[in-house]
């Protein structure tokens, strides 16, 4: 990720206010995270204005489905293949998206000498997590998962995206007329409201109508995106720093126990591999087909991204996904910054 290169006229003990400044605050993205992040809003604004101006969106016909934003699924009128839900990367990619985050992100960890190493290349120090490197990621991507759990598929009954659809006046056309009936015989509809769910309501052969739809592919692909820039992104930079003959300084700031604001180097020394160990090591095969593997699932998220920005759900809906997928990455990525104790027991990437 981003690196500062410290020049030999550097001062050695440089004030505490210039340092906070080159490091940046714990409380926000770095530089480098931040460039990372922009790439999402750039990419729906390019797909909402392409939706608008291009003459091949602009013309294309609309569902006639009441409170349905996409275009007419017929292979004769979908403006684009990637317009109709039945495209082969929806299918068996999006559909199945946190599949693959997790095929991605077990590869790497299974392959990279940043995990690999032996006990001897991996010291401990006072600071470093309680579960060591492996079972933080671990444990990172069990946080992250329950948080797509969370949003898309079970909240204590339906999941986040389904009550907030209801709460903002959604309902099911099948279910709804069901639950009509309930009330004109004065019976309880409270077990149908129970099953109120997206894929409930798909089964019976209803469709959503009204209220507020979170993009559920905005917030899967942009949390995906996110979880492995970090993961893999920090590793192979530290990788880097550690092989470069130029001292390069860790951008990242960490709150530490007495409240000092420190750069991520004061804990970054047990995370140096040694040069030779990590050239041989990600020489290997394995590690090569796992990084390209996840260079394919990133590019992947992203065309996926640009796609839905195009041709599915309104503006806002993309926006409302784009931001429940941050407060994931926030909380599992920036919290554990300022937080020393979320700190001791999750860890940082690359650390």
């Amino acid at each position: 990720m981003a690196a500062t290169p410290l020049s030999s006229s550097s001062p050695t003990t440089p004030t505490s206010s210039t340092r906070y400044t080159r490091r940046g605050s714990p409380y926000l993205p770095t530089s480098s995270e931040l460039l990372l992040l922009a790439i999402f809003p750039v990419l729906l604004l390019f797909g909402t204005l392409f939706r608008v101006l291009s003459p091949q969106t602009r013309d294309a016909v609309m569902t006639t489905a009441p409170g349905a934003n996409h275009y007419d699924q017929a292979p004769g009128l979908a403006p684009s293949y990637f317009a109709r839900k039945d495209n082969l990367l929806n299918v068996f990619f999006v559909k199945r998206g946190w599949f693959w985050i997790t095929v991605t992100i077990a590869l790497f960890v299974g392959t990279h000498p940043f995990f690999t190493a032996s006990d001897k290349q991996q010291p401990t120090a006072k600071n470093s997590s309680l579960l060591g490197r492996r079972g933080s990621v671990i444990l990172r991507w069990g946080l992250v998962t329950g948080w797509w759990i969370l949003v898309t598929q079970w909240f204590f009954g339906p999941a986040l995206i389904d009550r907030s659809f209801r709460l903002t006046g959604g309902s099911c056309q099948v279910l709804q007329a069901a639950v009509d009936d309930k009330v004109a015989a004065d019976e309880d509809p409270s077990q149908l409201l129970l099953v109120a769910t997206a894929s409930a309501c798909k089964h019976v052969g209803g469709q959503w109508r009204g209220g507020h739809d979170i993009s559920g592919h905005v917030f899967l692909l942009v949390l995906g995106t996110t979880f492995l820039a970090q993961e893999i992104g920090w590793v192979l930079w530290r990788q880097a720093a550690s092989a470069s003959t130029v001292r390069v300084a860790d951008t990242r700031s960490l709150v530490m126990y007495d409240g000092a604001v420190k750069s991520a180097e004061v804990e970054a020394e047990r995370a140096t591999i040694s040069p030779d160990a990590a050239s041989s090591e990600a020489a290997t095969l394995a590690s090569r087909i796992a990084l390209r593997f996840a260079a394919v699932v990133v590019g992947l998220c992203l065309w996926m991204l640009l796609m839905t920005a195009i041709y599915f759900h309104t503006w806002f809906e993309k926006l409302t996904g784009l931001l429940v997928s941050l407060v994931g990455f926030y909380s599992v990525y920036l919290l554990p910054r300022w937080v020393p104790a979320v700190r001791r027991v999750v860890g940082i990437p690359g650390l």
